[in-house]
């Protein structure tokens, strides 16, 4: 679900630059307040764990689609709601800078879409209340699904009435919500099951991973364990599993491909548009997590293995030094 700034005029795409970067800034000051250093690692290693996740791309049965997990409730359960947001921004500029995944005038729109909506409201108007007390068992996983199903409609929703907004590109609304809708329902449906699957697993084996878990009930225990099998996992996904990725289109790619014929329109000959599109082409490193040029299927593997290490370290670096940054003298005690 992420956009392309061709799908966005300068002044969409602006405001939501500047309707993110102000929730950047009250979320800075809400995990500076929080005092607690077991943040800092956790935003780092979730960092890496969603960006490699983001990389799995899994088949939508016939449709000729694809989806990917978006991550935004699983961290708001996990880290709670500033700090959730803190770490997806950091992951989509990575994407974003370093890979091409999601235009830079779309960047805003992407942290609104696949942030804002699922920690901000999916996680404390559905997932709290029906959730309530429990991090497992068939209430928390009722909770799980129906929020990550709801976040997803509500993204999806964004991205077509952002679309709209702009007036750009060729994009029917009612043709465009009706293919939009559906298949991000789909990836809901998956998205939940996978984050009650987690969420679950940690309350029951290692409640301490849930930050939102009072420190009572988490028994204070060493974070280590949780941080390094994070990794661990990060570096399976990005190293190996994203071999199996599917090659389809996601869900946005597949919609835009139904109306118009392609999988994303020309970008505008403007300014903005040109200029932006020339930077990204030289940040972007791994353009589409792969190297340039290679051919062979031994390179292409190699280049999606070097993409997945590469840019899980990057997630990890950016979200723990923001984390680092806001670091308070009088932390919380505990062990790491």
């Amino acid at each position: 679900m992420h956009m392309a700034d061709a799908l966005l005029s300068p002044a969409v795409g602006g405001t939501m630059w500047a309707a993110s970067a102000g929730l950047t800034a009250w979320c800075a000051r809400r995990v500076r307040a929080l005092r607690d250093d077991r943040l800092i690692p956790m935003m780092g290693v979730m960092g890496a764990f969603l960006f490699t996740a983001m990389m799995i791309n899994f088949s939508i049965p016939g449709t000729g689609s694809s989806g990917h997990l978006g991550g935004g409730l699983l961290l708001a359960i996990l880290l709670g709601p500033p700090a959730a947001f803190l770490v997806i921004a950091s992951v989509l500029a990575v994407q974003a800078l370093f890979f091409a995944d999601g235009g830079l005038l779309a960047l805003g729109c992407n942290i609104f879409n696949l942030g804002v909506l699922p920690a901000f409201v999916a996680y404390p108007l559905l997932y709290r209340p029906i959730a309530g007390r429990t991090f497992h068992g068939g209430r928390a996983a009722a909770a799980a699904m129906v929020a990550a199903i709801v976040g997803l409609q509500l993204g999806a929703f964004g991205v077509v009435l952002e679309t709209t907004c702009s007036g750009i590109s060729s994009l029917p609304f009612r043709s465009f919500v009706l293919l939009m809708q559906p298949i991000h329902l789909a990836i809901g449906v998956v998205e939940g099951f996978a984050t009650a699957a987690l969420v679950g697993f940690l309350a029951h084996a290692r409640p301490e991973a849930l930050l939102t878990m009072p420190l009572a009930a988490a028994e204070r225990r060493s974070l280590r364990p949780v941080l390094l099998g994070l990794v661990a996992a990060a570096a399976l996904l990005g190293g190996a599993v994203s071999w199996f990725a599917s090659t389809h289109p996601d869900g946005l790619e597949w919609s835009v491909a139904k109306i118009t014929g392609r999988a994303a329109p020309d970008s505008p000959p403007d300014r903005v548009h040109a200029a932006l599109a020339r930077a990204q082409e030289k940040t972007a490193l791994l353009p589409d997590y792969s190297v340039p040029q290679a051919t062979s299927a031994p390179a292409k593997y190699a280049g999606k293995s070097l993409a997945g290490v590469f840019g899980g370290l990057l997630a990890l670096a950016l979200a723990g030094w923001i984390g680092y940054l806001l670091r308070t003298r009088t932390p919380v005690a505990s062990k790491l």
